[in-house]
């Protein structure tokens, strides 16, 4: 299924719950959100209904998000019965680590393909300064059993004026002596986001290369391999591992951007910045046709945006990143 400028959509990220378990200060309130009951939140029959259909339109990869997807009871479950729909060829998640240790034996069983796990510093005390959570320990715990299980592991770290910013050298250093890719993704103004600076991916390339000269960009091919993603990965000759780039500010990759987003409560929205979409739960639980639901999810396809515009202010503040899958 191609939008109206031709991208392919082949990626759509499935947010399973708005809950988290953090508090990081650019994503969650303070004070958390109010649990969604049953009837609000999506439930996983009909997120593998919302999924068959956008596999038939050609949707081959899944991205599971939240919130947090681990304080969803049962994801495991759903994970298997995503990897049984046809046209599904990976199932992956994108977690905060704190259940991972415990909750991973069972998703590896259910068929999760790789992990994605936050990590934006190194140091308990700033961990619990960003997250107001005592938790690093239980995410390093987490951390370890995904590399010794075999699963491919990335690391996610949103790099933040004055608070991690003199570490990131030292984080990027965990891809040389483990076959991860850490990843430093650019701040987005959006929701808490949008009142913290950001630090560009190319100020962070420059900086990593005055710490290690023969800092290099992988060839396209082998950073295919790693995903379908926007991030741009560079290595060290001898590391086991490698550095990626995710700079939707200052890189902007809209013109080969191949998502879309599902929320927990069944929206489809065809732009993380974007304020149309289709309720597609309310489709189904109204009875709609399959056809009627398939031309929905086309329709929104079709309308997706030439580009964000993280610049002009268009989003409302109140839009917190736990709300669109992250």
């Amino acid at each position: 299924m191609n939008d109206a400028l031709g991208r392919s959509i082949t990626y759509l990220r499935l947010s399973v719950t708005e809950l988290c378990n953090l508090r990081c200060g650019y994503c969650m309130p303070p004070e958390g959100v109010c649990k969604r009951t049953h009837g609000e939140m999506c439930s996983f029959e009909e997120l593998c209904e919302f999924v068959r259909a956008t596999a038939a339109l050609g949707v081959t990869k899944l991205r599971l998000t939240g919130g947090e997807p681990l304080v969803r009871k049962g994801v495991d479950q759903l994970v298997a019965g995503l990897k049984a729909i046809p046209g599904i060829r990976k199932v992956t998640m994108t977690t905060n680590g704190i259940l991972l240790a415990q909750q991973l034996p069972a998703l590896l069983a259910a068929g999760l393909d790789s992990v994605n796990i936050s990590l934006d510093t190194l140091r308990p005390e700033v961990f619990q300064s960003i997250t107001a959570r005592d938790e690093f320990g239980h995410v390093m715990e987490g951390i370890h059993a995904a590399l010794d299980s075999g699963i491919p592991v990335k690391l996610n770290c949103v790099p933040q004026v004055g608070v991690n910013e003199g570490e990131l050298e030292d984080l990027a250093a965990l891809a040389e002596s483990r076959p991860l890719q850490v990843r430093f993704i650019e701040m987005m103004p959006i929701g808490y986001g949008a009142a913290m600076p950001c630090i560009s991916g190319p100020e962070l390339r420059e900086r990593f290369a005055r710490r290690w000269p023969e800092f290099s960009p992988l060839p396209a091919a082998q950073s295919a391999g790693f995903g379908d993603g926007p991030a741009v990965y560079y290595t060290v000759p001898g590391w086991k591992g490698d550095v990626g780039f995710i700079a939707a500010v200052h890189g902007k990759f809209c013109t080969s951007c191949n998502r879309v987003r599902l929320t927990s409560q069944g929206f489809l929205r065809p732009c993380l910045a974007s304020e149309t979409g289709c309720d597609l739960r309310t489709l189904l639980r109204g009875g709609a046709a399959d056809e009627e639901l398939l031309q929905a999810i086309r329709e929104t396809i079709w309308s997706k945006p030439r580009e964000h515009h993280f610049g002009d202010n268009s989003m409302p503040a109140t839009r917190g990143m736990y709300r669109i899958g992250g």
